[in-house]
């Protein structure tokens, strides 16, 4: 009984922990979307500088460094099998990037391999996006391949990819959302034959209230342990002659 009590009141507390994260991340989250965008510069962030800018809005100048495009596979969109698409961006005047999802590309059934032609704008150029943390992690069964140019991979670090490539990389990544520098339509002035990714990013996966009912089932479970040794031992106790 005491072993099943303390198991259903430590997972409890853990799911409370999961749920009151998870409220600190909305609240960052909101706190984001009404703050000013940050202009990010070429000095370089620590881990803990990224943290705290995750979820705001950033703009950045530079340009693309399309020949490091990486390729982010089994990233569905609206039921559809596609790439979420990944290149460093230089920032104006330094050695220093910081890598952009430049948005999703529809995978073509009948070749897998086969990117879709996208425009990626080319010269020096300003853009938004929200920052986050990594670009997500989906299941990976065997060994990672090495990241190269133009690889299709299941997941990309940025650690990783800064060692591969030689680029020195900002510990955080851009959801890229629109050019503020720009208000003409990009459709209109890409080539015919590309196609534009699309840049509706999925909101994070907040969920506290999934935790609390998680945590409000461990806590029962625990008083249901308990009551059930009590009562046993009345009966118990009852039936001595």
């Amino acid at each position: 009984m005491l072993l099943l009590v303390a198991l259903g009141v430590s997972l409890a507390q853990w799911q409370q922990r999961r749920g009151d994260e998870k409220l600190a991340r909305a609240a960052r989250l909101e706190a984001g979307n009404q703050a000013a965008p940050l202009a990010l510069s070429a000095a370089p962030l620590l881990p803990a500088d990224a943290q705290a800018i995750e979820y705001r809005r950033v703009t950045v100048t530079g340009h693309f460094v399309p020949a490091w495009t990486v390729y982010l596979d089994n990233r569905p969109y609206k039921g559809q099998a596609g790439f979420h698409v990944l290149t460093p961006f230089q920032i104006d005047g330094s050695a220093m990037h910081v890598l952009v999802a430049q948005g999703w590309l529809p995978r073509n059934n009948a070749e897998r391999t086969r990117i879709p032609d996208f425009a990626t704008p080319a010269g020096t150029v300003t853009i938004a996006g929200i920052a986050r943390l990594n670009a997500g992690h989906v299941m990976e069964l065997g060994t990672a391949p090495a990241l190269a140019p133009q690889a299709i991979v299941q997941n990309a670090d940025i650690a990783q990819l800064a060692q591969a490539s030689g680029l020195a990389l900002q510990p955080f990544l851009l959801e890229q959302t629109a050019d503020p520098d720009n208000p003409v339509d990009p459709a209109a002035t890409a080539p015919a034959s590309s196609q534009l990714p699309v840049r509706d990013w999925p909101a994070p996966d907040l969920g506290a209230d999934k935790h609390r009912g998680y945590a409000f089932q461990w806590y029962a479970l625990a008083l249901m342990a308990f009551l059930f040794f009590v009562f046993t031992g009345f009966r118990r106790a009852n039936k001595q002659p």
